[in-house]
């Protein structure tokens, strides 16, 4: 297969087959092919980055769901953010997230600052 910029689905199909036929083929990485298989990946990725983008998670969403994965609840944002009253209107989006609160879920729950500008 010769490797260039991918641009139509018909070629983006074409490499995801032959890449599919090289991991079936347990390619060794340091090989030849193994290399002509990294950059076969590169290219499908930047396709893909530019054709099937995907969207930003919602900030609050994002906080939520880090909360359910550390097993805490709006009580125990209480002394961090504020009042019981406050971290309820945060999480149901009645107050805005503000910059210093961003900030603070970015560093306590390890949240891509990314999602907090989207």
């Amino acid at each position: 297969m010769e490797l260039k910029i991918i641009t139509s689905n018909k070629q983006y199909e074409e490499y995801l087959s032959w890449i599919e036929k090289m991991f079936d083929k347990k390619v060794k990485p340091n090989s030849a092919i193994g290399n002509k298989l990294q950059v076969a990946l590169l290219l499908v990725k930047k396709y893909e980055d530019e054709h099937y983008p995907v969207p930003k998670p919602d900030p609050i969403d994002a906080i939520k769901v880090k909360m359910s994965e550390l097993g805490l609840k709006s009580k125990d944002l209480v002394g961090k953010v504020g009042s019981k009253g406050y971290v309820s209107s945060i999480l149901n989006r009645r107050k805005p997230l503000t910059l210093e609160l961003a900030k603070l879920f970015h560093q306590e729950f390890n949240i891509p600052a990314e999602v907090f500008l989207s």
